[in-house]
């Protein structure tokens, strides 16, 4: 069982997290959007995730730990999730987010926590 903890960890090495805002983002399965927002916190990395119409505007948070690659020649991020997995990924929740509300954080950690091999 992961530890909930390690999914918010950036695993790409050499990453500049601040630089990516902008960037591409592809899932196993194709593209999701863009790179709204970057938090590079003490104990919580992630990326937010315009999914523009694709998801009808929603915005994913995706913690770091599911990031598997950074392309700076391209502008791309590549995640170790598919598509249908960012899909039903709980919603962005800027009051939420803007709290520091952990049990959002536990919701979102929680279900990325079982998509990568620890």
């Amino acid at each position: 069982m992961p530890r909930v903890a390690e999914v918010w960890v950036f695993q790409a090495k050499g990453l500049q997290v601040e630089d990516l805002v902008g960037y591409d983002v592809e899932a196993t399965d194709g593209h999701i959007g863009k790179i709204d927002h970057v938090t590079a916190e003490t104990d919580r990395n992630f990326v937010v995730v315009d999914t523009g119409f694709w998801i009808f505007g929603k915005k994913r948070v995706i913690p770091a730990g599911v990031i598997e690659l950074v392309d700076n020649d391209k502008r791309k991020v590549y995640l170790v999730i598919t598509k249908e997995q960012v899909k039903w990924a709980p919603d962005f929740d800027e009051k939420l987010h803007t709290s520091y509300d952990e049990t959002y954080y536990d919701h979102v950690g929680g279900y990325y926590g079982g998509f990568r091999n620890w």
